[in-house]
């Protein structure tokens, strides 16, 4: 789920006539595409028992579905911010969902996992462009008045894609198997993006900016010898390792005894994403009682009773703890993302990628190792993985709001 800071500069003394006659037909064709991206992303999660099964492949493997999807949109969604600025964040938005809801329609027909992995590949990098332009579309295209409900409507799209797409490809596959739940997820991705193409009106406020390679990397290296921005990014990387590990892991052990799930309850499992919601929003009210530290402190420690508690014997308990990792993730994850818009003086739009790029990474190395680990030694081997990662960020969070003595060095303009 993306920070709502837009990276786009603040508009002054725009005039009413340049903005669309509805913003909310701006707001729900920004809900249409963040449904389509995060029902897309996630897709493959549910059924990686499935997978498993009738591909003949280990855990591991069939985790790269995840880790293939969530590394092409870490590795283009810098560049593709960058594009944005050139070619507009209406193009790069279009285009990017054209091209994931092809790959999307292509997938259940993949022969094997190798053709499916790097479809999933190709699908992530094109999903990327939305995340990289829709907050800076939302702050050129409409007045302030609208843009914090467009922002939030944005971000609840991406809320809802990501627990729908679980739980339709459960439930589809359980009825007719793991192609019939790629399709059901492409066919709502199409409608989505249908919506989205009918709604999105034209731009009227972007300016093009040529492309600066050397002030990119410029800003990107500015940022990356920040050590406040740096933690930020290690405690997003390391809160999403968790939290892919976990939701890529669960379904195979709920499958299993002693639990024994059927397919379309392992997707169902997966409403609980939905908890994220409450505590996401409740993020800033954590930092303005408790301060940042305090707020990351609570978000880990809500993390490790989860974890803790998922080791339980019921499915009560495996419940209970699900849903405490869920809300500690997003909590944790709503003040890392917040913080680096904060922190960014410059290039904001690099700073947010940056940390995309992180926390995205997280999620593959969360998905693709939590599996291993837990093909190997089993759930509770899994738990100590995931919070041997939260040791790291307990230490980070030490220092997670301080920040060394500025260098002097001369200013760099910002080219997003």
């Amino acid at each position: 789920m993306p920070s709502v800071d837009t990276g786009a500069p603040a508009r002054t003394g725009a005039s009413p006539e340049r903005f669309p006659s509805s913003p909310r037909r701006v707001s729900l064709a920004l809900f249409a595409v963040g449904l389509a991206t995060f029902t897309l992303l996630y897709a493959t999660q549910p059924l990686l028992p499935a997978l498993t099964t009738d591909l003949g492949v280990t855990p591991g493997q069939a985790s790269w579905t995840v880790s293939a999807a969530t590394i092409g949109l870490a590795v283009a969604v810098l560049p593709l911010s960058v594009l944005s600025e050139r070619f507009g964040r209406r193009t790069v938005m279009t285009c990017s969902l054209t091209l994931a809801v092809a790959v999307a329609l292509a997938l259940p027909f993949a022969p094997s996992i190798e053709a499916l992995i790097a479809l999933r590949a190709l699908q992530g990098a094109a999903i990327a462009g939305i995340p990289a332009s829709a907050m800076a579309y939302l702050a050129d295209e409409l007045p302030p008045r609208a843009l914090v409900g467009a922002v939030g409507l944005f971000v609840a799209g991406n809320s809802v894609g990501g627990m729908s797409g679980r739980v339709l490809t459960g439930w589809a596959a359980e009825g007719w198997g793991w192609r019939a739940g790629l399709a059901s997820v492409a066919v709502v991705s199409l409608v989505c993006a249908v919506v989205y193409r009918l709604l999105i009106p034209r731009a009227r406020n972007f300016t093009p900016t040529s492309l600066r390679p050397a002030a990119v990397l410029r800003t990107v290296r500015d940022h990356l010898s920040d050590g406040l921005l740096l933690r930020l990014y290690s405690l997003g990387l390391l809160f999403m390792t968790v939290f892919g590990a976990v939701y890529t892991v669960i379904g195979y052990r709920l499958v299993a005894e002693p639990f024994g799930l059927s397919q379309g309850l392992v997707g169902s499992i997966f409403v609980i994403y939905l908890v994220g919601t409450v505590s996401s929003a409740a993020a800033g009210r954590l930092v303005e009682r408790l301060g940042r530290r305090g707020a990351f402190y609570l978000a880990i420690g809500a993390t490790s009773a989860g974890l803790l508690t998922s080791l339980g014997e019921s499915l009560a308990a495996v419940l209970v703890g699900l849903v405490l990792i869920t809300a500690g993730f997003f909590a944790g994850h709503a003040v890392a993302s917040g913080s680096v818009s904060r922190t960014a003086k410059t290039g904001r739009a690099q700073a947010s990628a940056l940390y995309q790029m992180a926390y995205y990474l997280g999620s593959s190395l969360g998905a693709s190792l939590g599996a291993v680990v837990y093909h190997a030694a089993g759930w509770s081997a899994t738990v100590a993985f995931a919070l041997g990662a939260l040791v790291p960020a307990a230490g980070i969070t030490l220092y997670a709001t301080r920040r060394a003595p500025a260098r002097r060095r001369p200013a760099v303009a910002r080219s997003c």
